[in-house]
């Protein structure tokens, strides 16, 4: 296929599942879907504010970020045991094969969990054993990067990057996520270079409801190597010249964009934009069970909603998530390879 090609709807649909691809931007708890959250809670034995999956279903309806977070930790609220970690990420590991990807790395937030009284180490011993199972069962590459909850003091960050460093071997980076408003990157400075010391590799939520100015702050004191959303940043013409010259990626989630009202439709989203300006953009899902969506459904979703979106640019989104990942090089080599194979066969 040439990747300046253009296809109807259902073959480029095909073309998106099937080319090999990486997910960067998916929060394990926001994959908890309304089915298994009662499952769960029947389990454990909590109670929900809501009767039935339909009317938690229907609660999805978001006005902005916290809007959202305050279901999202709601749901949280039924992962007690080790094995609640297991199914909900074996679920999301098993939808992620069936989407196409390669790889996934998948932000996890302890402080949801310890917070209620949850042990890290049963946090990470469900979703350790849950990643193996994957790469065993499925085939399937991911690895962890625990996120810090912006909206608690960098104190608590680094108590729970202390809590962490048992388990050191199971996580490969860090992250920041939570609410973003009034919550600058440059509050968690010195955990983020504590972690820096560490080796650890390092994201930000950045430029989503906060402005272009947090972007340039978690590069500058934060000195992360991807921005997670990132969207805002076209609001600043000189920060996007720096983006696309030192190619720091960009996880982009739409779905998740639209929901939370960052766009009011998906139409006027500026993934499009993005690429056109020469930024590492990539397509992630962020939280699907709340955000409408897996990587597959953001894919096709938004190329439908931006008919300027076509094979060529299937093809560099996708080889954006791989070259992006923190994988190794061998492993990126090695997908880039079979992506490149998947669209020479749609001759």
């Amino acid at each position: 296929m040439q990747v300046n090609a253009t296809l109807p709807p259902q073959a480029l649909a095909d073309v998106l599942r099937t080319m090999p691809k990486a997910e960067l931007h998916i929060h394990i708890e926001g994959s908890l879907e309304p089915e298994l959250i009662f499952e769960l809670a029947r389990r454990n034995g909590v109670a929900l504010a809501y009767p039935d999956v339909e009317s938690l279903r229907r609660a999805y309806a978001f006005t902005d970020l916290q809007s959202f977070l305050d279901i999202y930790y709601a749901g949280a609220s039924v992962l007690l045991k080790e094995d609640d970690f297991f199914d909900m990420a074996m679920a999301y590991f098993r939808r992620a094969v069936a989407d196409g990807i390669v790889h996934a790395e998948v932000f996890f937030d302890p402080q949801t969990h310890t917070a209620r009284g949850v042990p890290f180490e049963t946090v990470m011993r469900g979703l350790t054993r849950a990643r193996e199972t994957a790469q065993r069962e499925l085939g399937l590459s991911s690895a962890y990067i625990l996120c810090f909850l912006r909206h608690l003091s960098e104190d608590a960050a680094f108590e729970t990057l202390e809590e962490a460093l048992p388990w050191r071997e199971h996580f490969i980076g860090v992250g920041l996520d939570s609410s973003e408003r009034g919550h600058p990157p440059e509050k968690f400075a010195r955990v983020f270079a504590r972690c820096r010391q560490l080796g650890l590799r390092l994201v930000a939520h950045a430029g989503e409801e906060g402005p272009a100015a947090y972007v340039r702050s978690a590069l500058d004191e934060l000195k992360v190597e991807r921005i997670d959303h990132g969207v805002r940043a076209l609001e600043d013409a000189e920060l996007v010249r720096r983006l696309a010259r030192e190619r720091v990626p960009l996880t982009v989630c739409p779905l998740s964009n639209v929901k939370l009202r960052v766009f009011d439709r998906l139409s006027d989203h500026n993934l499009g934009q993005l690429l056109a300006s020469g930024l590492v953009a990539t397509v992630n899902s962020d939280d699907p069970a709340y955000f409408g969506g897996y990587l597959h459904q953001n894919f096709v979703e938004t190329f439908a909603a931006l008919p300027a979106l076509q094979v060529r640019e299937a093809y560099v989104l996708a080889r954006n998530s791989i070259e992006a990942s923190f994988a190794e090089a061998s492993a990126k080599a090695r997908w880039v390879d079979r992506l490149d194979a998947h669209f020479e066969s749609f001759h």
